[in-house]
């Protein structure tokens, strides 16, 4: 393998240069057959997302799913698309963190980038615009406020693949989880408390539900569940509600295998059978919206709710570009620093 090397546009100071990379999931480009589908494919050819012997999994991934597939999806995204800015919402929303991020650390002379551990902008790139502005070294922050091989090893395991390629490579510091820290639950708090207060309603239950994870992948030693509760019972203690009030549920599940429990859907639907018909819903384990926030769960769980004999439905926003999210970021990027300084 050739190893890469671009000088720089902008030498780095005899001091060194720190730069911030934020990472996220990805997305598709559009929401047509063959860009979903690309998306797709990359994504669940991941052998930390899906762990089967490529032999097997990959005829069964190439031939039926993604021949189907990339249609439902598709018209998934097509009715949560940013139409003004053509995007998908975890695009504009990482984006937006980004900008948010660099305006605070802009005096400072920290310059931030972003990539998609799936699709573009690409890891790679955002290296590569990080070290053309003179950083030696690079702070990045996978978008996952809890730990899971599925997610925040395998966005570092991407970046990790840029430096082998690169003749000179930047010292890199990966920023670990953050599932209880105390801006993300501020935020978090702010977020559930401005939400209640435009409601016409009030909730007889705020339901948490955070991305779910086969079983077996907690069985081999994901700290995933166990970081899930420690931001469920920070965020329940901050704003004084029980488990009852606040109970945690797991979204998301596909395929054969048992997932962590309970699961979102049959929780929800079975809640207006129990007297509770008003429910708000956060997901806390996202930070920007996405398909299975603004899609799965304010679409379809909002559907399936309402015909169980629900009466009320809200959905609190993810963090997104709100002020309490770049508090956050700013915080875990402050604190890397001060750690990351040349002696």
């Amino acid at each position: 393998m050739a190893f890469l090397h671009k000088t720089p546009r902008i030498a780095p100071p005899p001091e060194g240069r720190t730069g911030i990379l934020l990472v996220n999931l990805g997305t598709p480009d559009d929401t047509g057959y063959f860009s979903v589908r690309r998306y797709l494919s990359e994504f669940l050819s991941d052998r930390r997302v899906i762990e089967s012997p490529p032999l097997i999994w990959q005829p069964i991934l190439q031939g039926i799913i993604l021949t189907k597939r990339p249609f439902a999806s598709g018209a998934n995204y097509a009715r949560i698309w940013h139409k003004e800015e053509n995007a998908s919402p975890l695009r504009v929303y990482t984006r937006r963190q980004a900008e948010g991020l660099a305006e605070r650390l802009r005096a400072d002379g920290v310059p931030v980038e972003w990539g998609m551990r799936y699709g573009r902008p690409s890891v790679a790139k955002a290296v590569e615009s990080l070290m053309d502005q003179g950083c030696d070294r690079i702070i990045s922050i996978a978008l996952y406020p809890q730990y899971s091989a599925t997610t925040t090893a395998t966005a570092n395991d991407q970046l990790f693949r840029a430096l082998m390629r690169l003749r000179r490579q930047p010292a890199v510091l990966t920023v670990p989880s953050f599932p209880d820290h105390p801006a993300f639950i501020r935020a978090l708090e702010t977020s559930v408390q401005d939400t209640l207060a435009g409601l016409s309603f009030k909730p007889q239950q705020i339901v948490a539900s955070f991305h779910g994870l086969p079983k077996t992948c907690i069985e081999k030693g994901d700290t995933y569940r166990d970081e899930c509760e420690r931001t469920i019972s920070a965020l329940r203690q901050a704003l004084g509600l029980s488990e009852e009030q606040m109970p945690l549920t797991f979204q998301s599940r596909f395929g054969p295998l048992e997932w962590v429990q309970p699961y979102t859907a049959p929780f929800v639907k079975a809640l207006p059978a129990q007297g509770i018909t008003k429910i708000a819903v956060i997901m806390p384990g996202f930070m920007v919206d996405c398909l299975e926030t603004l899609d799965e769960i304010g679409n379809e769980l909002r559907e399936e709710f309402m015909e169980a004999g629900g009466e009320e439905f809200a959905l609190v926003p993810c963090l997104n570009d709100s002020k309490g999210a770049i508090d956050l970021l700013e915080d875990l990027s402050r604190s890397a620093m001060a750690g990351f300084q040349r002696g």
